[in-house]
């Protein structure tokens, strides 16, 4: 199970385009909010992307957190468990669990405890997506090559949008 949870991490910024894949995903993944931010995992706190609950009766589940309910649940399984099987495959280092509250943790600590962030917007996690070839094999190349296109089109489409708080807040000042 630690290999498992391991591989979840290890390919976590990776899978996150397909896990979030729109531009308002992101908005949701800010510290401090109920949806982790943080590539670790806990048995007893919500702030890491996988909690792992204490109270199990005959199993035990693992909750990776991070998935957005736009996500396309095929895709999102699949790269999940392409994941964990890397994961198991591999021996992937779970580290150990995370059961303070990762939001009250300075830059410092979370790097000593080798903490990393979820990407922060879609382009980052496009980009994420591009150099994890375990999920770029699970999707397939049809998959991954379309998908990326998509959302890189949506990307730039989005910024260069001006958004109404744009408006309200230079328009008269400059």
């Amino acid at each position: 199970a630690l290999h498992y949870i391991g591989g979840l991490l290890k390919h976590a910024r990776g899978s996150c385009a397909i896990t979030n894949p729109l531009v308002n995903s992101y908005k949701r993944l800010v510290p401090g909010y109920e949806a982790p931010v943080n590539v670790a995992w806990s048995m007893r706190n919500r702030t890491p992307m996988i909690r792992i609950p204490d109270r199990r009766g005959l199993g035990t589940r693992v909750e990776l957190r991070i998935p957005d309910p736009a996500a396309n649940p095929y895709l999102a399984l699949a790269v999940q468990l392409a994941a964990g099987l890397d994961g198991v495959e591999n021996k992937a280092d779970a580290r150990e669990p995370v059961n303070t509250n990762i939001w009250e943790m300075s830059h410092r600590e979370k790097r000593r405890l080798k903490i990393d962030d979820l990407p922060h917007n879609l382009e980052e996690a496009c980009n994420e997506l591009e150099r994890d070839g375990v999920i770029k094999e699970a999707l397939g190349e049809h998959i991954t090559s379309n998908f990326l296109a998509a959302k890189r089109m949506e990307w730039e489409e989005y910024i260069t949008q001006v958004s109404q708080w744009e408006l309200d807040n230079y328009l008269a000042k400059y």
